[in-house]
């Protein structure tokens, strides 16, 4: 039995890369020096004016070549107060990008993104970053629905920014007490130096192609879950543990069609709590998350993952890492389903392939306010 089990993983690992082999050919890797990343990154990913069109899908095309700015500014001195008011501005059926650039302050708003408003970015000046917050929980709105901030349409972009549910912690007797900073639900969604705060499930990474960069997550358990496939690059993952239960990423992965995951490439993991965190558990059968050249603090309990005692899942999902370091990458005592994995197998998670950047990954703008 132990021998069908390993030709088993062995062939869904070359069904994987033979995915991938023709995106990598043409997706330069993430460079293993974290001083090189920014350099690369911006080699790889060049502006609109600098890209090839033919390359991009031709919708987005058409929306940036017809940006617009409308401002945002609590006291009355832009375009709109609220960031609602402006998210409700934006025409159904939306064919162009709008940025909505958001002045500095405190807004206390529930906001969603609709399907039907895509090309949307929200943008924050780096030097005066507005903080976008609510304290909507389970117990009024359902998980996925008490985030301060739902985008559930494509093309979106958020830059410089502090969403937050600023909901009490969970003290393990309140009903409902989870409470999301945001749902990235839409496809095609690059994030770029953004603050989630929140405790249980701070970030709820749903379905799609997403990209978050020098990004800062804060959370206890499962405080990055969903069904994203997702690339995570220089951002840090920071546990506010009290000696509890810690978990960072829970990936609901259901079929081994399914090509999502989470891949943690050149991040921080630090906080509190003892070595009562774990990298990520199996929500789902083929839970996959990968953690590459990060440097974990001594928060990270031995065994380093968990298969939530679901029979069978230990035969299923793909947990794996490759060259991290710190105190609490130490893999000797790392559950047996786990992978410290080889160089050829880590390849389709570091590499800018894994999101298709080549047809919609754009830097975040800059806007002239």
């Amino acid at each position: 039995m132990k021998y069908c089990i390993n030709a088993l993983q062995l062939t869904r690992w070359i069904m994987f890369l033979e995915a991938f082999a023709a995106i990598l050919a043409a997706s330069p890797l993430i460079p293993t020096e974290k001083s090189q990343l920014d350099e690369w990154y911006w080699e790889n990913v060049k502006a609109f004016g600098n890209r090839n069109k033919a390359k991009l899908d031709p919708e987005l095309v058409v929306a940036e070549e017809s940006a617009t700015v409308i401002k945002v500014r609590g006291d009355g001195s832009g375009d709109f107060k609220t960031i609602a008011e402006a998210i409700e501005s934006v025409p159904i059926g939306n064919t162009k990008r709008i940025v909505i650039w958001i002045g500095g302050g405190v807004y206390k708003e529930k906001l969603k993104i609709d399907r039907n408003k895509p090309f949307v970015t929200l943008y924050g000046s780096p030097n005066n970053m507005p903080n976008l917050t609510f304290d909507g929980d389970a117990s009024k709105y359902g998980t996925v629905y008490s985030a301060t901030l739902i985008v559930e349409a494509d093309y979106f972009t958020a830059a410089n920014l502090v969403i937050e549910n600023s909901s009490p912690r969970p003290d393990g007797v309140r009903k409902g007490a989870q409470a999301l900073a945001a749902r990235i639900r839409g496809n095609k969604a690059a994030i770029y130096n953004c603050k989630f705060i929140g405790f249980q499930d701070t970030l709820c990474d749903d379905d799609g192609l997403h990209l978050y960069k020098d990004c800062f997550i804060q959370g206890t358990v499962d405080f990055i879950f969903g069904k994203g496939t997702s690339l995570y690059l220089n951002t840090q993952l920071d546990v506010v543990g009290n000696g509890g239960l810690g978990v960072i990423a829970a990936h609901s992965r259901d079929q081994e069609s399914d090509g999502s995951g989470y891949s943690f490439v050149h991040c921080s993991i630090t906080g509190t709590g003892g070595r009562n965190t774990y990298l990520g558990r199996a929500w789902r059968p083929r839970s996959r998350v990968v953690f590459a050249y990060t440097t974990m603090a001594d928060i990270i309990h031995l065994e380093g993952w968990n298969d939530m005692n679901h029979f069978g899942y230990d035969k299923t999902v793909l947990f794996g890492e490759y060259k991290c370091w710190g105190p609490g990458s130490k893999s000797s005592e790392r559950v047996k389903y786990s992978k410290q994995l080889s160089y050829e197998e880590v390849e389709p998670f570091v590499s800018l392939g894994y999101v298709q950047s080549e047809k919609w990954l754009l830097p975040p703008p800059n806007p002239e306010i």
